[in-house]
């Protein structure tokens, strides 16, 4: 096989934005910040949920919006209020196609 027909394999911390759980898992994934954790200075990639935040694990009673996304879909599909309607007058004036007889 080519060497460089694959991705780097290595160890890479994970952390948890919505719980700070951290953990460390092998994958080929990159990432430019680094951090010092158990005297190891690893790659760090930040997750929104893991199994620490995700309501299938922690008993489904927790919601965590770590990114605003049901604050951004309420805005944009609310119901806005309808402009007011100006006055119609109420007489009619009799088209000039109806004959009157």
């Amino acid at each position: 096989m080519k060497k460089e027909g694959h991705p780097q394999y290595q160890e890479v911390l994970f952390v948890d934005s919505s719980s700070g759980m951290k953990f460390v898992c092998g994958t080929a994934t990159k990432s430019d910040q680094t951090e010092v954790y158990e005297g190891k200075k690893m790659p760090v990639v930040v997750v929104s949920i893991s199994s620490a935040s995700h309501p299938l694990f922690v008993g489904g009673k927790q919601f965590v919006d770590a990114e605003g996304r049901v604050d951004r879909f309420k805005k944009r599909y609310q119901t806005a209020k309808p402009a007011p309607q100006p006055k119609v007058e109420e007489t009619k004036k009799a088209s000039p196609r109806t004959k009157k007889k």
